[in-house]
């Protein structure tokens, strides 16, 4: 059966995420700002959003690009100021716009007065805040980590402390220690400091980074060898999804979130599927829905982002529908999206981000996500067509710690050869390319900033850039406009309506049908660059609501062609 819970603001929800370092800078020092961000609301607002994701904007030394929080009540100094904070809360409201911001609990900055406290002595009463071990020891009496687990940033995930004599862990960068979730007065902190001191300023809700992580397994015990070449392993096992973590996610709920009409989405990856349900189902009372990586992860190695093996049309369709399928016949709800702060640019990924194909490709992505059941998440510049970097960028000029620290981990034992394919692989997956400085126009430096960037703007902000799409009726921005409008119009069955794939095996048309309970939309999309024979694959009169074809050729979808149409039986 189709979705019928009773209608919530957040799942009829597009949601807008902006990343503040690269998004609008207002005073020229080449960082973006929270009084650029207010500067822009009514462009965003008019491209058919209803929310606001703000990355982290909180006091940060910025070594993760503020995913390392020393202070979750203040704001860094280089974005704006606590007051400039109430301002775009209150210029959202104004517009009819809600506000979420990111939360991040796995873990702080090691420069967080909790992380100081901890470390300071092993009988600080902030001790147990933190994830503490002894060293192990070789037979030659060398200090070993307690495990040999990897952080996500190619690193042990563990580093020793000399003042206290121990170990702590971070899943992440080195001063990025992870919180102890066990520890009761530890997550009670968390709560008030990181969610309710924010929930009653009047934001509307959280992304929750690592929503996953924050039960270990309690053994510490060795990750298998995955990696034989490597002295560090995947420890996913260990941390992902672990034995007390949905006891968590319903203590926060019922202690903090359900007191508000809020959102909450949690970002968790890849789990199984009786994890989902009770991750998103709504009688379980955790989050309201979560981010799954199929489609973002499609083509990569298991253990390794960068270990790029390729896919085809058909892996898109099975991510597509792993993300979606799994709510049916539930209480839960599930999200959309294919770019984000830790992601490539999609029409570089899976499109074709040549002069001849961007806007068309673009286009497509815009129709496929925009009749996919669940809430719509879009990243800045995606709206306008921002690609990935050019292959011909140095690594020096890729500034992001996973990207820096794989290159420094495995550069050096490769062969030219693989050295090379190494780098193509970090062009086309990493995070730099999504962290860029947004497209305004084709000033210096793409109108971001009157000053030098922090990062280098891709050079192809000339031809594209916001300026140049606004005004323009066949521009990407205002296709999205369009399929905004369309997916609204037709809600039952492009937000709530299940998802039915019509040509699972064809790896050159995605066709689906999507059946709501008072209307059926049909969705045809040639991911090609050729010309495709057109079979219409339903019953019925078809009536065309989008596309981004001025012309049909009967019987044939030309390159890119994307077309939906609602079905009458």
């Amino acid at each position: 059966m189709p979705h019928t819970q009773k209608d919530i603001w957040w799942k009829d929800a597009t949601v807008y995420q902006i990343w503040p370092a690269s998004y609008k800078d207002s005073n020229g020092d080449g960082i973006g700002d929270i009084p650029g961000i207010i500067s822009t609301l009514d462009y965003v607002k008019n491209l058919g959003t209803d929310v606001i994701w703000l990355s982290p904007a909180y006091d940060s030394p910025q070594d993760d690009m503020g995913y390392d929080i020393s202070d979750y009540e203040s704001v860094y100094p280089k974005y704006g100021t606590m007051e400039d904070m109430d301002q775009l809360i209150k210029e959202c409201h104004d517009r009819g716009m809600k506000l979420i911001l990111d939360l991040v609990i796995n873990h702080t900055s090691s420069e967080h007065q909790w992380f100081k406290d901890s470390r300071s002595s092993k009988t600080n009463p902030k001790r147990d805040w933190y994830i503490w071990q002894p060293a192990k020891y070789d037979a030659d009496g060398n200090r070993q980590p307690p495990n040999n687990w990897s952080s996500h940033f190619s690193e042990s995930a563990w580093e020793w402390d000399e003042g206290s004599g121990e170990y702590y862990l971070h899943y992440f960068a080195k001063t990025q220690p992870d919180l102890n979730w066990e520890n009761e007065e530890t997550r009670k902190a968390i709560y008030a400091s990181s969610m309710t001191f924010w929930y009653e300023k009047g934001v509307d809700g959280f992304r929750i980074d690592t929503a996953g992580m924050y039960s270990k397994q309690p053994s510490f015990e060795d990750a298998p060898i995955v990696f034989p070449d490597r002295d560090i392993q995947p420890a996913g096992m260990f941390t992902d999804s672990g034995p007390r973590i949905h006891e968590f996610h319903k203590e926060m709920f019922s202690q903090v979130s359900s007191k508000y009409d809020s959102m909450t989405v949690g970002e968790v990856g890849h789990c199984s599927l009786e994890d989902k349900l009770k991750y998103v189902s709504a009688k379980e009372g955790e989050m309201n829905m979560m981010f799954l990586f199929d489609l973002v992860d499609v083509g990569s190695g298991p253990n390794d982002k960068f270990d790029y093996i390729g896919y085809d049309l058909v892996d898109i369709k099975k991510a597509v529908d792993n993300m979606s399928s799994f709510i049916k016949g539930t209480d839960a709800w599930s999200t959309v999206f294919i770019e984000n702060h830790d992601q490539a640019r999609s029409i570089t990924r899976y499109g074709n981000d040549s002069p001849e194909f961007r806007v068309k490709s673009g286009k497509l992505l815009a129709t496929m996500l925009t009749t996919l059941t669940g809430t719509l998440f879009l990243y800045q510049g995606q709206e306008i067509g921002m690609t990935n970097v050019p292959l011909e960028w140095d690594l020096d000029e890729y500034l992001d710690i996973c990207s820096i620290n794989y290159v420094k981990k495995y550069g050096g034992s490769k062969t030219p050869e693989e050295f090379a394919q190494m780098k193509k692989n970090i062009n086309l997956l990493a995070r730099d390319n999504g962290r860029t400085p947004m497209q305004w126009d084709d000033s210096e430096y793409g109108g971001f900033s009157t000053g030098k960037p922090w990062m280098r703007p891709n050079d192809n902000f000339k031809t594209v850039n916001a300026a140049s799409q606004v005004n323009d009726p066949d521009s990407l921005y205002n296709y999205y406009k369009k399929a905004l409008t369309v997916r609204k119009e037709h809600k039952n069955a492009l937000i709530h309506g299940e998802l039915e794939i019509l040509d699972y095996e064809n790896k050159q048309v995605f066709s689906y049908l999507k059946v709501g309970t008072t209307e059926t939309a049909y969705v045809v999309l040639n991911f090609t660059s050729s010309d495709v024979k057109f079979n219409k694959l339903v019953e019925g009169d078809i009536e065309l609501v989008l596309t981004n074809q001025d012309k049909f050729r009967e019987g044939v979808l030309s390159p890119y062609e994307a077309r939906v149409y609602t079905v009458s039986q």
